[in-house]
């Protein structure tokens, strides 16, 4: 419990460190802490990007985008902790979000209204985002509470599910090398992470029911 205790601790100032050398320009320490981020967001986008995107709006591409904007406009962010990173960061991911659906509007000439790429993802472009002061106490328990049902909702998954989630979306790795982990072949590995996502998605759904 000790150690436990200790290692948390270690964290928290390690988080806590990197937002002040990001603040200050630094990239390494801006990836280091985007990385932290990088399963929440990947989770956050795939749970929410509707079906009728899926090949055209990527979860991995729209997180991406969103750590470039946010490395552009990092010496802005205001935030001291890891709870306010998290919020600021969905709050640019929405933000992308609903552009990327905008030109996919534009592109394709036709009404999207009723794919719902993002729950809430309509909100105003332009710099605003980057203003980590004017996250409100309430978006960062939101964020906060987020990741503790992700983080319960993971771990009422079985093992291999667990496993190839990690190996996808934290580490990742390409279904040949997933493959490659689990002994299984690439096809596989991919369905299996599909149905790891699927399981994941109705956790989430129990959950937010209760």
């Amino acid at each position: 419990m000790e150690t436990q205790h200790a290692a948390g601790l270690q964290l928290k100032t390690d988080v806590q460190g990197w937002i002040d050398e990001g603040r200050d320009g630094s990239a390494d320490a801006q990836g280091r802490l985007f990385e932290r981020c990088r399963n929440y967001l990947l989770l956050v986008a795939d749970r929410e990007i509707d079906r009728g995107l899926r090949g055209k709006l990527e979860a991995s591409d729209l997180v991406q985008e969103t750590f470039l904007r946010a490395g552009r406009g990092f010496g802005q962010f205001r935030g001291t902790s890891e709870e306010e990173v998290f919020a600021w960061l969905r709050r640019i991911l929405n933000n992308e979000a609903g552009q990327a659906v905008r030109r996919f509007r534009r592109a394709a000439k036709r009404n999207v209204r009723r794919e719902q790429p993002l729950s809430s993802c309509d909100g105003q472009t332009g710099g605003s985002e980057f203003r980590g002061d004017i996250e409100t106490p309430s978006r960062v328990l939101e964020a906060a509470e987020e990741l503790d049902r992700l983080a319960a909702a993971l771990a009422r998954l079985p093992k291999h599910y667990q496993q190839v989630i990690q190996l996808r979306n934290t580490e990742r790795k390409s279904f040949d090398e997933i493959g490659k982990a689990l002994d299984r072949s690439p096809e596989a590995a991919r369905k299996l992470w599909v149905r790891a996502i699927e399981q994941l998605r109705g956790e989430l759904h129990i959950a937010d029911s209760l």
